[in-house]
Protein backbone atom coordinates (compact mmCIF):
# COMPACT_ATOMS: atom_id res chain seq x y z
CA UNK A 1 0.00 0.00 0.00
CA UNK A 2 2.96 2.44 1.32
CA UNK A 3 4.64 1.78 -2.22
CA UNK A 4 2.04 2.60 -3.86
CA UNK A 5 1.09 5.66 -2.65
CA UNK A 6 4.48 6.69 -3.35
CA UNK A 7 4.44 5.86 -7.12
CA UNK A 8 1.19 7.55 -7.25
CA UNK A 9 3.36 10.54 -5.12
CA UNK A 10 5.97 10.10 -7.88
CA UNK A 11 3.25 10.43 -11.00
CA UNK A 12 1.72 13.26 -9.67
CA UNK A 13 5.27 15.21 -9.57
CA UNK A 14 6.29 14.31 -12.58
CA UNK A 15 3.16 15.81 -14.06
CA UNK A 16 3.77 18.53 -12.36
CA UNK A 17 7.65 19.07 -13.89
CA UNK A 18 5.54 18.64 -17.33
CA UNK A 19 3.45 21.22 -16.33
CA UNK A 20 6.48 23.46 -15.07
CA UNK A 21 8.18 22.17 -18.70
CA UNK A 22 5.42 23.86 -20.71
CA UNK A 23 5.37 26.86 -18.83
CA UNK A 24 8.97 27.52 -19.10
CA UNK A 25 8.93 26.60 -22.95
CA UNK A 26 6.00 28.91 -23.14
CA UNK A 27 8.05 31.95 -21.56
CA UNK A 28 11.28 30.92 -23.60
CA UNK A 29 9.28 31.44 -27.09
CA UNK A 30 8.00 35.16 -25.77
CA UNK A 31 11.39 35.71 -25.06
CA UNK A 32 12.41 34.91 -28.67
CA UNK A 33 9.66 36.92 -29.90
CA UNK A 34 10.73 39.90 -27.55
CA UNK A 35 14.18 39.33 -28.81
CA UNK A 36 12.99 39.44 -32.41
CA UNK A 37 11.16 42.66 -31.91
CA UNK A 38 13.69 44.56 -29.79
CA UNK A 39 16.42 44.16 -32.29
CA UNK A 40 13.80 45.28 -35.41
CA UNK A 41 13.30 48.25 -33.03
CA UNK A 42 17.38 48.85 -32.34
CA UNK A 43 17.54 48.98 -36.12
CA UNK A 44 14.68 51.01 -37.26
CA UNK A 45 15.82 53.76 -34.44
CA UNK A 46 19.57 53.76 -35.98
CA UNK A 47 18.45 54.29 -39.30
CA UNK A 48 16.44 57.17 -37.92
CA UNK A 49 19.06 58.63 -36.20
CA UNK A 50 21.48 58.89 -38.83
CA UNK A 51 19.09 59.45 -41.92
CA UNK A 52 19.68 63.04 -43.18
CA UNK A 53 17.03 65.33 -41.75
CA UNK A 54 13.44 65.66 -43.43
CA UNK A 55 11.50 68.97 -42.46
CA UNK A 56 9.68 68.29 -38.79
CA UNK A 57 5.59 67.33 -39.66
CA UNK A 58 3.13 69.56 -39.71
CA UNK A 59 0.29 69.87 -38.47
CA UNK A 60 -1.74 67.50 -41.27
CA UNK A 61 0.69 64.36 -40.05
CA UNK A 62 0.20 65.43 -35.95
CA UNK A 63 -2.72 62.94 -35.33
CA UNK A 64 -0.78 59.96 -36.48
CA UNK A 65 2.32 60.56 -34.79
CA UNK A 66 3.20 57.84 -32.36
CA UNK A 67 6.81 56.64 -30.61
CA UNK A 68 7.14 53.75 -33.07
CA UNK A 69 6.60 55.36 -36.38
CA UNK A 70 8.27 58.55 -35.50
CA UNK A 71 10.63 58.87 -32.30
CA UNK A 72 14.08 59.59 -33.03
CA UNK A 73 13.40 60.59 -36.33
CA UNK A 74 16.17 63.27 -37.54
CA UNK A 75 14.15 66.85 -38.87
CA UNK A 76 14.70 69.81 -39.23
CA UNK A 77 12.77 73.32 -38.58
CA UNK A 78 13.57 76.65 -40.32
CA UNK A 79 11.88 80.03 -38.62
CA UNK A 80 13.25 81.68 -35.66
CA UNK A 81 13.14 81.08 -31.55
CA UNK A 82 9.93 83.03 -29.77
CA UNK A 83 10.83 85.85 -27.46
CA UNK A 84 9.27 83.94 -24.62
CA UNK A 85 11.18 82.38 -21.26
CA UNK A 86 12.75 79.17 -21.51
CA UNK A 87 11.09 76.50 -19.19
CA UNK A 88 13.64 74.52 -17.68
CA UNK A 89 13.28 70.98 -16.66
CA UNK A 90 14.87 68.84 -14.31
CA UNK A 91 17.45 66.41 -16.09
CA UNK A 92 20.32 64.10 -15.01
CA UNK A 93 22.74 63.21 -17.82
CA UNK A 94 26.44 61.89 -18.09
CA UNK A 95 27.46 65.70 -17.08
CA UNK A 96 25.56 65.30 -14.11
CA UNK A 97 22.17 67.06 -12.84
CA UNK A 98 21.23 69.96 -13.86
CA UNK A 99 17.96 70.96 -16.31
CA UNK A 100 16.69 70.99 -20.24
CA UNK A 101 16.23 74.03 -21.59
CA UNK A 102 13.13 74.30 -23.10
CA UNK A 103 12.15 76.96 -26.06
CA UNK A 104 9.83 77.26 -28.34
CA UNK A 105 10.60 77.76 -32.04
CA UNK A 106 8.02 79.13 -34.57
CA UNK A 107 8.23 77.42 -38.07
CA UNK A 108 7.97 79.27 -40.82
CA UNK A 109 5.15 77.15 -41.83
CA UNK A 110 3.13 78.35 -39.07
CA UNK A 111 3.47 76.13 -35.85
CA UNK A 112 5.54 75.90 -33.12
CA UNK A 113 8.09 73.17 -31.78
CA UNK A 114 9.11 73.16 -28.55
CA UNK A 115 12.84 72.42 -29.15
CA UNK A 116 15.14 70.95 -26.04
CA UNK A 117 17.88 73.28 -26.76
CA UNK A 118 20.59 71.32 -24.20
CA UNK A 119 21.65 70.94 -20.80
CA UNK A 120 22.57 73.53 -18.36
CA UNK A 121 23.58 72.90 -14.69
CA UNK A 122 23.03 76.35 -13.73
CA UNK A 123 19.50 77.60 -13.80
CA UNK A 124 21.03 81.32 -14.99
CA UNK A 125 22.61 79.97 -17.60
CA UNK A 126 19.36 78.43 -18.68
CA UNK A 127 17.73 81.64 -18.71
CA UNK A 128 19.63 83.50 -20.92
CA UNK A 129 17.31 84.13 -23.87
CA UNK A 130 18.10 81.95 -27.28
CA UNK A 131 18.75 84.26 -30.09
CA UNK A 132 15.85 85.01 -32.25
CA UNK A 133 17.38 85.59 -36.17
CA UNK A 134 16.36 83.68 -38.57
CA UNK A 135 17.87 80.01 -38.72
CA UNK A 136 17.45 76.68 -39.36
CA UNK A 137 17.81 73.83 -36.57
CA UNK A 138 18.49 70.08 -36.80
CA UNK A 139 17.50 67.21 -34.16
CA UNK A 140 15.65 64.16 -33.31
CA UNK A 141 12.00 63.98 -32.82
CA UNK A 142 11.32 62.77 -29.36
CA UNK A 143 7.39 61.98 -28.10
CA UNK A 144 5.87 64.40 -24.85
CA UNK A 145 6.30 63.43 -21.58
CA UNK A 146 3.28 64.01 -19.71
CA UNK A 147 2.74 64.31 -15.87
CA UNK A 148 6.59 64.62 -14.70
CA UNK A 149 9.05 62.34 -13.38
CA UNK A 150 11.43 61.58 -10.76
CA UNK A 151 8.44 60.81 -9.01
CA UNK A 152 7.37 63.94 -8.86
CA UNK A 153 4.47 65.62 -10.91
CA UNK A 154 5.20 68.75 -12.46
CA UNK A 155 3.97 71.95 -11.00
CA UNK A 156 3.26 74.89 -13.88
CA UNK A 157 2.20 76.97 -11.09
CA UNK A 158 5.51 77.16 -9.60
CA UNK A 159 7.44 76.85 -12.82
CA UNK A 160 8.69 73.13 -11.62
CA UNK A 161 9.01 71.05 -13.90
CA UNK A 162 10.22 67.18 -13.93
CA UNK A 163 9.51 66.06 -17.50
CA UNK A 164 9.27 67.05 -20.98
CA UNK A 165 5.11 67.74 -21.25
CA UNK A 166 4.56 69.58 -24.32
CA UNK A 167 1.22 70.51 -23.70
CA UNK A 168 1.28 71.41 -20.35
CA UNK A 169 4.71 73.74 -20.85
CA UNK A 170 2.73 75.23 -23.83
CA UNK A 171 -0.31 75.81 -21.77
CA UNK A 172 1.77 77.12 -18.94
CA UNK A 173 3.37 80.37 -21.81
CA UNK A 174 0.18 80.47 -23.79
CA UNK A 175 1.44 78.88 -26.79
CA UNK A 176 -0.98 78.49 -29.84
CA UNK A 177 -0.62 75.88 -32.90
CA UNK A 178 2.38 73.61 -30.82
CA UNK A 179 3.49 70.01 -32.09
CA UNK A 180 2.67 67.44 -30.24
CA UNK A 181 6.32 66.69 -30.12
CA UNK A 182 9.52 68.37 -28.88
CA UNK A 183 12.68 68.29 -30.80
CA UNK A 184 16.39 67.81 -29.40
CA UNK A 185 18.53 69.96 -30.90
CA UNK A 186 21.50 68.84 -32.06
CA UNK A 187 24.88 69.17 -30.96
CA UNK A 188 27.35 72.01 -32.45
CA UNK A 189 23.86 74.34 -33.05
CA UNK A 190 24.42 75.86 -29.79
CA UNK A 191 27.00 78.54 -28.97
CA UNK A 192 29.61 77.61 -27.22
CA UNK A 193 28.38 79.57 -23.72
CA UNK A 194 25.04 78.00 -24.67
CA UNK A 195 23.67 74.64 -23.36
CA UNK A 196 24.88 71.42 -23.97
CA UNK A 197 23.13 69.87 -26.81
CA UNK A 198 23.20 66.30 -28.91
CA UNK A 199 22.94 64.47 -25.13
CA UNK A 200 19.54 62.07 -25.92
CA UNK A 201 20.34 58.91 -24.80
CA UNK A 202 19.41 56.21 -26.96
CA UNK A 203 19.52 52.74 -25.45
CA UNK A 204 17.70 50.05 -25.14
CA UNK A 205 18.28 47.17 -23.05
CA UNK A 206 18.61 43.54 -24.91
CA UNK A 207 18.63 40.66 -22.91
CA UNK A 208 15.99 39.01 -24.03
CA UNK A 209 18.86 36.10 -25.38
CA UNK A 210 19.63 35.62 -22.01
CA UNK A 211 16.26 35.39 -20.42
CA UNK A 212 15.36 32.72 -23.34
CA UNK A 213 18.03 30.38 -22.80
CA UNK A 214 17.59 30.82 -19.25
CA UNK A 215 13.48 29.35 -19.55
CA UNK A 216 15.05 26.57 -21.84
CA UNK A 217 17.62 25.54 -19.61
CA UNK A 218 14.51 25.70 -16.31
CA UNK A 219 12.27 23.89 -18.87
CA UNK A 220 15.22 21.12 -19.65
CA UNK A 221 15.56 20.25 -16.13
CA UNK A 222 11.94 20.10 -15.39
CA UNK A 223 11.91 17.46 -18.66
CA UNK A 224 14.57 15.76 -16.59
CA UNK A 225 13.02 15.39 -13.45
CA UNK A 226 9.65 14.35 -15.06
CA UNK A 227 11.66 11.98 -16.53
CA UNK A 228 13.48 10.35 -13.62
CA UNK A 229 10.23 10.56 -11.59
CA UNK A 230 8.06 8.65 -14.23
CA UNK A 231 11.04 6.10 -14.17
CA UNK A 232 11.07 5.88 -10.52
CA UNK A 233 7.05 5.12 -11.12
CA UNK A 234 7.71 1.83 -13.35
CA UNK A 235 11.03 0.67 -12.26
CA UNK A 236 10.74 -3.22 -11.41
CA UNK A 237 10.67 -3.76 -7.63
CA UNK A 238 13.09 -6.85 -6.73
CA UNK A 239 11.14 -9.70 -4.43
Amino acid sequence: MAQAIGQRRGLSLALVMLVFMAGFVSLGVWQVHRLAWKEALIARVDARVHAAPVPAPGPQAWPSISAKNSEYRRISLTGQFENVPATLVKAVTDKGSGFWVMAPFADQRGFTVLVNRGFVQDRKAGEKPAPTQKQRITGLLRITEPGGGFLQSNQPATNRWFSRDVSAIARARHLTGFAPYFIDQSAGEVAADGPIGGLTVIRFPNNHLSYAITWFVLAAMSLFAAGWLIRERFRPTSG
